[in-house]
């Protein structure tokens, strides 16, 4: 489960797996750890919905005699106190608790402010005439947007970025990258018990449900993780997807109407978060033929699930206005409401901004140079330089 033809042609590997193995396949993670891949849509749905039988406790993992403390994954399957790896009554608690600090998000607000920091982006290269809009645009916005929800300093966020990219890639430095978000979010919740604001950590101080100190730091850091680096590469993918196919680029110069299509397509195409680890098999059961014993680790395939052939033939037939995709995944462990309506606020606002100010952008590279990340867990691209008429900026 690693090597370039993976993150530069996911699908087709998914489609020798089916082909090999059918609808879950037994994989090797870093260092031939063995876990089984759910690729089926069926299954990722059957194993999201039933907590009690494919829990997220990751101690129930039989394998942890041959896990390194510092196995590039261990951000991912290390047992934290955090809603990640609840279950239960108490994931219920916590995860009610970041919904209630979410959901009080005025989303007209948000859409302003995203907005201007898109506004204000823009601005730094708009009288150039060309940009690399990962670094420049993508990556830096929702950043900004989301340290404001949090009340983080903006001088702070260069470096929670970075790190949070760091620790989702899975790759070399990534355990330490991870403690270094920790750090952070441990500061900051040292800040606003002094200083409260109008901001998440803020609420979650003060929720009824009375979370401990250190659930406070774990859950603050999955919901800036899932933020921030998701809703990026969230607006990179569909930028690219705009920027490369005529069925958008048509329209580009005026149509509004294609960005909310062409998010929708990519959450379906090439979803931000394409696999997700895991879930633990609470007693030997059978899935997708496969022989699946207790303890055993699974990867949720969400990318490959949402491109099934059992239940999408034709990739772009039904995308349109469907929403029935796995990339925010499903069942009690799903990213938890209102977020997914969060990130397609600052989403949209980040590219109808840009496409607003820079009506004929193009791409300044073939289509085929576009290189996508080196990682196994998100799906998006290392750059993507564009050229447009240099607009003055008064």
């Amino acid at each position: 489960m690693s090597g370039p033809g993976l993150w530069q042609d996911p699908h087709g590997m998914y489609r020798k797996l089916r082909q090999e193995y059918g609808s879950v396949a037994p994989i090797l993670l870093d260092g031939d750890i063995p876990a089984w891949f759910v690729l089926g849509y069926r299954e990722v749905h059957h194993v999201t919905a039933n907590d009690q039988m494919f829990a997220r406790d990751s101690r129930r993992w039989h394998a942890w005699d041959r896990i390194p403390p510092d196995w590039p994954l261990m951000p991912f399957v290390g047992y934290q106190p955090s809603v990640m790896f609840t279950e239960g009554p108490e994931h219920r608690r916590r995860a009610g608790a970041i919904s209630d600090a979410l959901a009080a998000v005025d989303q007209f607000e948000l859409r302003a402010q995203a907005e201007r920091i898109a506004d204000r982006l823009v601005d730094d290269f708009a009288g150039v005439g060309e940009a690399e809009l990962m670094a420049d645009y993508a990556h830096r916005l929702p950043s900004l947007v989301v340290a404001r929800l949090f009340g983080l300093p903006e001088e702070e966020t260069p470096d929670l970025v970075r790190d949070l990219a760091g620790s989702l890639d899975g790759g070399e430095g990534a355990v330490e990258a991870y403690l270094r978000v920790r750090d952070t979010m441990a500061r900051l919740l040292r800040r606003k018990r002094e200083r409260p604001g109008a901001d998440v950590p803020s609420r979650l101080l003060v929720h009824p449900a009375e979370l401990a100190e250190e659930e406070l730091i774990q859950d603050m850091l999955v919901v800036m993780a899932a933020a921030q680096q998701p809703t990026a590469n969230w607006i990179g993918n569909t930028l690219r997807l705009m920027l490369t196919d005529d069925r958008f680029a048509l329209t580009l110069s005026g149509g509004r109407r294609s960005v909310g299509q062409a998010l929708n397509e990519v959450l379906w195409e090439d979803t931000p978060t394409q696999n997700f680890i895991g879930r633990w098999a609470v007693r030997s059961t059978v899935l997708g033929g496969q022989k699946i014993k207790a303890g055993d680790l699974l990867v949720l395939g969400l990318s490959a699930a949402n491109t099934d052939p059992q239940v999408r033939p034709d990739s772009h037939a039904g995308a349109a206005g469907n929403s029935a995709h796995m990339s925010f995944s499903h069942g009690e462990h799903r990213c938890p409401y209102p977020a997914p309506e969060l990130a397609e606020v600052i989403a949209r606002a980040a590219i109808e901004v840009l496409l607003d100010r820079l009506p004929d952008v193009h791409l300044s590279v073939p289509t085929r140079e576009l290189v996508w990340r080196d990682s196994v867990w998100m799906r998006g691209l290392e750059n993507l330089p564009v050229e447009f008429t240099p607009a003055y900026v008064g």
